[in-house]
């Protein structure tokens, strides 16, 4: 994992925050990946907040968006925001 990496996660209401914060790698990817993959199906939605990502290294994107098994149904729960949605959104 990247040495600056972190998730920090809040509850906003019947939604999950979780805020992105250093840089993103393979690692990183996975650790998110499971955080998804922990609250899917326990919340409305959980918003990814990409705003403090200083870096996504190509790898760790790949990673991810090979990575992350979700049906349509709940890809729909995932709400990605911030200047780095575009690269991390499915």
């Amino acid at each position: 994992m990247a040495n600056n990496f972190r998730i920090k996660s809040r509850r906003k209401g019947n939604a999950l925050c979780l805020n992105l914060i250093g840089d993103f790698d393979g690692t990183s990817a996975m650790e998110l990946i499971y955080a998804i993959e922990k609250y899917t199906g326990s919340t409305q939605s959980i918003l990814i907040e990409t705003d403090q990502v200083n870096d996504i290294h190509p790898f760790g994107q790949q990673v991810f968006l090979k990575n992350l098994p979700l049906s349509q149904a709940s890809r729909k729960e995932l709400v990605f925001t911030g200047k780095h949605r575009s690269e991390l959104a499915p």
